[in-house]
Parts: C-alpha cells; structure tokens; sequence
C-alpha cells in the first residue's frame, strides 16, 4: 500500500471513487513477473472497477457525478480513484452490488468474445471449457445456456456441484485422464475448447476437437501452480508448448485461435458491441456475477493466496 496524488481529470475522463476492484489471473502473472504486459515494479494493477463517479472532465456530457458505474481500466485498477475515458464507464445494472459490478467486465467480455465472434458458437455445440468454476467459466455457463450450447466443465469435484446449477456436465480436472472421460460423453468430438491452462492441456483439447472444431487458448495458469514462481520450470513449460502448424490445421479441419483481451481494451469497434450485449443480459436478468470473496485491499496478498490455491468459486473482488 502506498500513498499518492489524487489523479486529474482531463477532458473526455471521469474520475471515479472505486468501490470494489476485480482481480484476475493475469494479476497473479503480472506480480510473479510473468506477465509482459504488466508496467515494471512497482506497479499498480487491475482491469476491473466499480464504484461511484467523483468528477466529470470538460465535455463530458453523458456521466454525472454521484453515478454508480463499472469500469475498465488498463491496469491501475485497485486503487481509491482511478481516471478513465468515458468509453470505458458503464452504468452498474440495477440490484448489483459493486462487488458483483467490479466481477463483470473482464470475465464476461472474455467468455463473451471467445464463444460469440472467435469461436462462433452455435446453438447445439459442445464446448468444453477448463476452469470451469472460475470467473471466466461461469460466464462461459450462463451465456452458454443463453446461447443453447451444451457446455462441459473441468474442476476439482469439490466445485462440481455448483457447476451443476449452472447446467454445466463436470469432470475431475485433477484426474490426468480427464480427457478421456470427455471423449466418453462426446465420442463425435466437442466443437469449441477454451482453454486458459496451456502446455498439454492444449494438446489433449486439439484431439478431442471434431471436424470443424476450434481450440480457444486464452491463458497459461499451468505457469504459475503456486505463489513463488520457479524460472527454470516455467522456462520448461514454456519450451515445451505445442505448436500448431498451418498444413496439420489444414488437413485437420481444425482451428487454433488465441484471446488476449488486454491488447483489445482500446478497441471500442470491436468490444462496444459486445458490452452492450452483455449489459442488455444483465438488465434482462439472464448474467448475474458470482462474488465468491471479497476481500479488503490490504489484504490483497491474501487474496491473491486464496486464488492461487484455486480455493474461488466465481470472482475475487477487493473492496475499497
């Protein structure tokens, strides 16, 4: 924790009073030092805000202070005040908690983009997605339903009964065979994999892909298995990531694509559409944010702890 100047706005930028500021694993990478784009330490990080606006800048029309928003920001986020454009400050829905609205963007927008504009999920698919009872799982489980997929789920049997509610089929994502039981239940193949674990994870995905099926790879959490990181082994990891190439997709009829949602923050063509969307959902009642913790901001060490022994079901917030 440290303290620093209240930040000024500028025209076209609100001021905002966080409330409540997600955390993601691409946090965890980011303090571990594995994440490129992170700033260099010391840095302030978070995607992810809701709280109340304090300050509207020049020409700013459309926001007043005093409104409850959510937010995005390009790291930053977990701190008091942030200063953001007005493209990125959305209306909190009403009858969510600022918890549940600081739970949204990132993991919505990420489930969103992957199963609607990359994978182009259909209703009658089968998609596997792995973290299933994570933030970006459960958002892949309530728009899977919207979107009429069959949706299939790796997680510790612990979590499976909530996966459940969700009407997501779960699998022991500690069994080292898990791949097997999903060819099991989906012996034609499953049309859309999203995967966030990486090295074989990806391999086992791509084989169980069918004809004309996407493998989605959007993390890489098996770098980080605990709270210190290891160089050497994550070197080793990393080295040891397949590689796809174009003649074998081709001869597939296999497609490998990959998300990274932070080089798309700024595109407002592109994510706009899709935030609108999902706030229609939200206003519609059909997403609700699952806050599994919320903890105090400094606590954030422990809550990084928390996620990092995948203890979460749902978000991890901090509160302000």
């Amino acid at each position: 924790m440290r303290e620093a100047p209240d930040p000024a706005v500028q025209p076209g930028t609100v001021r905002i009073r966080v409330r409540a500021a997600g955390i993601n694993f691409s946090d965890l990478l980011a303090r571990q030092g594995l994440y490129p784009d992170a700033p260099k330490p010391p840095c302030t990080i978070g995607y992810e805000v809701a709280g109340v606006v304090e300050a509207v800048g020049p020409g700013v029309t459309t926001i007043r202070a005093g409104h409850r928003v959510v937010a995005t920001t390009r790291f930053g986020g977990q701190s008091e005040l942030v200063v953001v454009p007005t493209a990125s400050v959305f209306p909190l829905p009403d009858g969510w908690s600022l918890e549940q609205g600081a739970a949204f963007p990132v993991v919505y927008l990420t489930a969103h983009h992957m199963l609607v504009r990359v994978a182009a999920a259909r209703r009658g698919d089968t998609v596997l997605v792995h973290a299933a009872a994570g933030g970006v799982g459960l958002a892949v489980a309530e728009l899977g339903r919207l979107l009429g997929v069959r949706v299939l789920g790796l997680a510790s049997p612990a979590k499976h009964g909530v996966l459940r509610e969700y009407g997501v089929e779960p699998f022991d994502s500690r069994d080292p065979r898990w791949f097997e039981a999903v060819r099991r239940v989906a012996p034609q193949g499953v049309d859309v994999v999203l995967d966030a674990v990486g090295g074989d994870s990806w391999r086992h995905g791509y084989r169980l892909l069918a004809p004309a099926g996407r493998l989605v790879c959007f993390g890489a959490s098996g770098l980080s298995e605990s709270v210190q990181r290891n160089l050497l082994k994550t070197i080793w990891r990393v080295i040891r990531f397949p590689r796809f190439a174009p003649l074998a997709l081709m001869n597939d009829n296999k497609s490998v694509a990959g998300v990274n949602l932070g080089h798309l923050w700024n595109d407002q063509a592109l994510l706009a559409p899709q935030i609108e969307a999902l706030l229609g959902y939200a206003r519609d009642g059909k997403l609700t944010p699952r806050v599994d913790r919320s903890f105090p901001l400094a606590e954030a060490a422990a809550a990084h702890r928390y996620i990092h022994e995948r203890r979460n079901i749902g978000k991890v917030v901090l509160a302000l």
